[in-house]
């Protein structure tokens, strides 16, 4: 059965919640949010959980209760839009029409891509603090963890928060060096990129604590394959293109990413990128072909990085242009390329980077060096955020 409805928004996570809930106060009626899933999660916390700070009911929500008052929750998965009829195609069979569209599925994780990846991270001996359901097991082999080898692995490409795939192992480091077994512990980090973060004062810091938990680096390098029953990981270096292997005892994978395969296939990505976001104006987020199409979040083709602190910035801007769209006018707000990512270096302190899409420091307090370790930036990150995240992002007022 066909429904519609002036604005039709494709997810239900923080972008699809936050700017639904946001386009409601700016007057905006008629919403439809396009979501399968019963509970909402607040990803940011599965570092804490997967490092032992942070208990699984703190980050999730049942998705009704976050639901602003008057948005139409349409329960199903999208699997294409047809732009010529202005209609979503649901899993289920069902249409639903749009006046706006604002496309926020997030991204896909690709467990295929890596042969023995999906078998690891299932295993007795794997984990990822990317999965919700796999965070609190990461935590049960890292905290039983007394001697041996631990790797933690990112993977190149796209990636909800890079920093995040460091955030455990700092945490699990810091645990060691409290039960006085960190130095019987050979801890390695598989990295893609040429230093830690990207940003020179934050690679500073991460190198400090680096350093200092004795962990090994592995730059340019990328987890290609896993045995899981050896317990082995093959690991390319980038640069060389030659392979070495790590036989471990417990694994940490952060699993390939990419825009969802639905998605590729509609006509909403830049035409022969191949990649499957979106193409919008970067700074209007508004389509560049379809005037009535919006993109915001990891699913859009966006020049900053994938993470959920860049959402903030973002649904303010679109929702305003979106509304300025609707009574004929032209956008005029403008996204600036801005992204955050806490990271955890020890159990009660944070390094706090802000940065542009050019991943040059962007502090929003300026002349504030938020990337030095603080305990001010744990309390932020840990306490603060997520309060904010559901009390204040949520309903559009943050």
């Amino acid at each position: 059965m066909a429904q519609r409805h002036d604005v039709v928004i494709i997810g239900g996570g923080n972008a699809g919640v936050s700017l639904a809930a946001r386009l409601a106060r700016y007057g905006v009626k008629d919403i439809g949010l396009i979501e399968p899933k019963d509970h909402h999660l607040y990803q940011p916390l599965f570092s804490h959980i997967g490092g032992g700070r942070a208990e699984v009911k703190e980050a999730t929500r049942s998705q009704a209760s976050v639901m602003p008052k008057g948005v139409a929750w349409i329960k199903d998965h999208a699997v294409d839009v047809d732009t010529e009829s202005n209609t979503v195609v649901l899993a289920a069979g069902g249409t639903v029409g749009y006046g706006h569209l604002v496309v926020c599925p997030g991204l896909q994780y690709r467990w295929d891509s890596v042969p023995g990846l999906a078998e690891a991270v299932h295993s007795p001996y794997g984990a990822s603090h990317y999965e919700f359901e796999l965070a609190p097991k990461l935590w049960s082999l890292l905290s039983s963890v007394r001697s041996g080898t631990v790797v933690f692995t990112m993977p190149s490409g796209p990636v909800k928060c890079g920093g995040a795939s460091q955030k455990p192992m700092y945490l699990a480091c810091d645990y060691w060096r409290e039960q006085g077994v960190l130095d019987k512990i050979r801890v390695v980090m598989v990295q893609p990129y040429p230093t830690a973060f990207g940003i020179p004062e934050v690679d500073r810091e991460l190198e400090r604590k680096i350093a200092e938990y004795g962990i090994e680096l592995w730059t340019d390098s990328e987890l290609v394959a896993v045995d899981p029953v050896a317990r082995q990981a093959t690991v390319r270096n980038n640069t060389t293109g030659t392979t070495g292997a790590l036989i471990y005892d417990v694994l940490n994978a952060v699993p390939p990413q990419s825009a969802p395969d639905w998605l590729k296939a509609t006509d909403l990505p830049a035409l022969g990128a191949g990649d499957g976001f979106v193409e919008v104006d970067p700074g209007t987020l508004r389509h560049v072909r379809y005037d009535n199409v919006w993109s915001l979040g990891d699913a859009a083709g966006t020049t900053n990085s994938k993470a959920g602190g860049a959402l903030r910035k973002q649904t303010k801007v679109l929702a305003k242009n979106l509304v300025a769209a609707r009574q004929g006018h032209p956008p005029t707000m403008k996204y600036d390329g801005y992204s955050v990512c806490p990271i955890t270096v020890s159990r009660s302190t944070v390094v706090f980077a802000e940065f542009d899409d050019h991943y040059r420091p962007k502090p929003t307090i300026p002349k504030l060096r938020t990337w030095k370790e603080s305990r001010l930036s744990w309390w932020v990150d840990r306490t603060m955020f997520p309060q904010v995240y559901w009390h204040m992002i949520l309903k559009g007022r943050a």
